[in-house]
């Protein structure tokens, strides 16, 4: 499969005043040209939500922070702008530059659907995550021209189709970026349909191998065990896969959290932020501000 290189474009189109005293959000475009499972090319801009918090010294270090997918195609396109904002704001707290992309067929972004992997008893999961990776490698870049960015500093990180995501950047070792955190990393999920029960486990079994032989990124894994999306099984074999092949990584799967556990990212920040907080630190991240370890609520957007 051919990728397009990414096109960088960088137009502020908004300022929003702080949510918290500190806290800076504002949006920028960024031109993105990926191309599909099947060959057809997407070219767009798409809209980036940043955060920062101005107590926090800059340059600060970049923090990617990439959202999941619905299965219903209704449900991604009336999504509007991916803010994550309890979880963004904790995050500028602890020093980053947070970035948080609606890539290309979500929202405010719109376009096709770039991340579509076919029928369930065949998915074809690759081309979707390179592009959602891609699309990531653009904003990295872009917002890397800005004075407060540190241009060598940075943590790839994602919820759900957005995790694996952050798995497939760290087999791609872009410069400048130190770790990936993959939150509920999956795909082929659907807990109406499939409860706990992905289409096609197997062909991602064998693309986290491939991605293994590649990373050499640190990652964290975090799931639960009553994650109607993924199932409790699954994720650890993707995982051990990923390490098999030579990757590196550390595995968390908390016990069952409410009635599906695929939403512990945004439904439970208080259950996962000390796991994350030490992986970070270990790994020079997370030095400012630790009062801002604290809980800061537990908004989903």
């Amino acid at each position: 499969m051919k990728l397009a290189a990414a096109l960088i474009l960088i137009s502020f189109i908004a300022f929003i005043p702080p949510a918290a005293a500190g806290l800076v959000e504002e949006t920028i475009q960024v031109a993105v040209k990926v191309e599909d499972a099947y060959g057809k090319v997407a070219q767009r801009d798409i809209t980036v939500t940043l955060f920062h918090d101005e107590g926090t010294p800059a340059p600060r270090p970049l923090l990617v922070l990439n959202h999941g997918r619905a299965p219903d195609a209704a449900e991604r396109a009336a999504m509007g702008r991916a803010r994550y904002m309890a979880n963004a704001r904790w995050f500028a707290g602890l020093g980053f530059l947070v970035a948080v992309p609606t890539r290309v067929g979500y929202g405010v972004s719109g376009g096709d659907d770039v991340e579509d992997s076919g029928d369930c008893g065949r998915k074809n999961y690759a081309p979707g995550y390179l592009a959602a990776a891609q699309q990531t490698l653009a904003v990295i870049e872009a917002v890397r021209r800005r004075a407060d960015a540190a241009a060598d500093r940075g943590v790839g990180l994602g919820q759900s189709y957005g995790g694996a995501t952050a798995i497939t950047l760290a087999s791609l070792n872009p410069p400048g970026i130190q770790a990936a955190i993959n939150f509920a990393g999956g795909g082929g999920g659907n807990p109406k349909t499939r409860p706990g029960d992905p289409c096609s486990p197997a062909a991602l079994e064998r693309l986290f191998g491939s991605y293994g032989k590649t990373s050499r990124l640190p990652t964290l894994w975090i799931y639960t065990e009553n994650d109607l999306f993924l199932g409790a099984r699954q994720p650890k074999a993707w995982f051990e896969a990923f390490r098999a092949a030579g990757g590196d990584g550390e595995f968390i799967q908390f016990p069952p959290h409410g009635d599906d556990g695929h939403g512990l990212f945004t439904r439970a920040p208080d259950t996962w932020r000390p796991a994350v907080l030490a992986f970070l630190r270990a790994r020079g991240f997370a030095a400012a501000r630790p009062e801002a370890t604290a809980a800061s609520g537990t908004t989903p957007n």
